[in-house]
């Protein structure tokens, strides 16, 4: 085992409640896994803890080797302003700022990348389109294309395949596919099990607390599923609130 990730009896609150709690285990390098649960079961929570969004309220996340420039993240749509006048392009050739900074001026090598990343996701004619003109479908292949020019080591995805088509659903699991082959830790909140079962070797099912981590035919059984079900349900809003309020 060569782990990625280790989480050792993590806590994390959210609005003063503990939204993950005493989690352990571990994603091991090069592994695919598919993080699922009721709502509200804390998986999104978990993604924005390792990305350092959210403070850890008791326990430990351990990055093992790896920086925050070895990660990429990429969260729920909804939670992103496709408002802002920028093109496509321009949102693609963010993925380099980690190399270049903020100020750093592109150059025609990064910019060739910026525009062979579009090509990859069947995009190529649209680097000068508004992002605010773009489907759904087209705004998360954007996406993905800046992640490619991330070339992270660990890729973090908050419901990736939400409300899109079945064409872009079936093009971005291929990329999703391709970097489980580079031997890069994908991890990836779902709701689809149909998705999770065909594609995801491995599955973390989560209600607040680990309801079983493992390969993916063994942790998604009936009883395991109706498990976590009951535990959601059994939520108590007049629990003792957590000492650290969360942002």
């Amino acid at each position: 085992m060569n782990p990625a990730i280790r989480l050792d009896d993590l806590t994390v609150c959210y609005n003063r409640h503990p939204a993950v709690h005493h989690l352990s285990g571990a994603f091991n390098h090069g592994s695919l896994t598919a993080i699922v649960g009721p709502n509200g079961a804390g998986k999104s929570t978990l993604l924005k803890a390792i990305m350092g969004l959210l403070p850890v309220t008791t326990g430990r996340i351990d990055p093992a080797a790896l920086t925050p420039n070895d990660i990429a993240y990429l969260p729920q749509q909804a939670q992103i302003d496709r408002q802002f006048p920028i093109t496509v392009l321009d949102v693609v050739l963010l993925g380099h700022w980690q190399r270049v900074g903020v100020l750093g001026a592109v150059t025609p090598p990064l910019k060739t990348q910026a525009i062979e990343a579009l090509a990859a996701v069947e995009l190529a004619d649209f680097q000068r389109r508004p992002i605010r003109t773009l489907s759904a479908g087209q705004f998360q292949r954007v996406l993905f294309a800046r992640m490619l020019l991330q070339d992270a080591r660990l890729i973090l995805l908050d419901e990736p395949f939400t409300a899109i088509d079945a064409r872009t659903t079936a093009d971005l699991i291929a990329v999703v596919r391709a970097w489980h082959d580079q031997q890069r830790t994908v991890i990836a909140v779902l709701h689809d099990l149909d998705q999770v079962r065909a594609h995801f070797p491995e599955t973390l099912l989560m209600a607040r607390s680990r309801i079983a981590w493992g390969q993916t035919a063994q942790v998604l059984t009936a009883e395991n599923l109706r498990q976590a079900r009951q535990m959601a349900e059994a939520w108590d809003e007049q629990a003792r609130l957590c000492a650290v309020q969360a942002p």
